[in-house]
């Protein structure tokens, strides 16, 4: 095992209460962004939050939230995503019992739509799917706590009213969300795959053309069809870094271990790939006929940077040691003499 594959069992639901700030825990970190893991069982009541350093990319992965912010309120539930601009004010709620899911704290350009290129004006994520709230504000006024992210710590004031209290507003600096099943995937209906930017949801771009400092691409239900072709991801190594999480189902290039609520991250040029059991099956298979993928949802940040896992992602229980494992069967069908 090395640090630049690893994968992790879900963070286990918390036993005292613990809001949405305490059950947040930094799993990587690099130039670009930070990724997190969050598990909650009780709402921020009296606590609100802003980050000062980036913009906050939630992906629910169990229970569903409702965020309010200066703008107004969002309900998320798992298989929707919502982001929250640098500087916003806001409230995680729990509209169930408990919550877990995952962060992306996006340190570069904000994120937004890819160029469509040659596949033209519409396809994939559509703006028209995009949601933001309703004006809405509180006028209230107690004992509360406003908990300020800058420059990588956490700092505390109290606050003698709550500061969600604009009335109305104007612009694009705004939160949003987004259900990942309104996701229009495109694929490849002869032979071969397309590159996996098929699957890009949101980008924020670097300065250099062509290349990001975070992807987020999502891997949805989906119909494959491209003959004489080994159809689950391709055995690969790149120059991006990949933190994966799963939010619902299986997802096709593991058979096992990669479970909802999960983890796994394979940094740059580190060879990965489908798990011995799904090459197995997937050799076997007739490709003659279309594979329906269904109950499936998962995701990956990408990032050109290398992301540098901390000593609580190092050191957890949640840390599959044995993960190098599911590779040890493979073997070598390298035939010279076959055309």
């Amino acid at each position: 095992m090395t640090p630049n594959q690893l994968r992790w069992d879900p963070l286990p639901m918390p036993e005292r209460p613990t809001d949405f700030i305490e059950g947040m825990t930094t799993m990587a970190c690099n130039a670009s962004c930070a990724v997190h893991l969050y598990a909650a069982n009780r709402s921020m009541e009296t606590r609100f939050l802003y980050d000062a350093d980036a913009e906050l990319l939630l992906v629910p992965q169990a229970g569903r939230l409702e965020l309010a912010t200066e703008m107004g309120r969002l309900q998320l539930e798992p298989q929707e995503i919502a982001v929250i601009p640098r500087g916003v004010r806001f409230q995680v709620r729990l509209l169930d019992a408990q919550a877990r899911g995952y962060v992306c704290e996006n340190f570069g350009a904000a994120l937004k739509l890819p160029d469509l290129g040659v596949i033209g004006s519409n396809g994939l994520a559509n703006p028209r799917d995009f949601c933001t709230p309703v004006a809405a504000y509180e006028d209230r006024e107690g004992d509360f706590e406003l908990v300020a992210r800058f420059q990588g710590n956490l700092w505390s004031a109290r606050i003698g009213h709550s500061p969600l209290d604009v009335v109305a507003w104007h612009g694009n600096h705004a939160p949003y969300k987004y259900d990942l099943r309104r996701f229009n995937t495109i694929g490849s209906i002869s032979y071969d795959h397309p590159d996996p930017s098929i699957f890009l949801v949101l980008q924020s771009v670097s300065d250099t053309p062509g290349v990001d400092t975070i992807d987020f691409v999502v891997f949805p239900p989906r119909i494959l069809v491209a003959q004489n072709t080994f159809r689950p991801p391709w055995y690969h190594r790149n120059v991006a870094s990949e933190f994966m999480g799963l939010i619902h189902g299986a997802y096709d290039a593991k058979a096992e271990g990669f479970v909802p609520g999960g983890a796994s991250l394979h940094n740059c040029m580190s060879a990965h790939g489908p798990d011995a059991d799904t090459f197995a099956k997937a050799s076997a298979a007739d490709t003659s006929r279309p594979d329906y993928l269904t109950e499936t949802m998962a995701f990956m940040f990408e990032s050109c940077d290398v992301f540098r896992p901390t000593t609580f992602a190092l050191e957890t229980a949640q840390l599959q040691e044995d993960y190098f494992r599911c590779w040890q069967n493979l073997g070598k069908h390298f035939d010279p003499a076959r055309p």
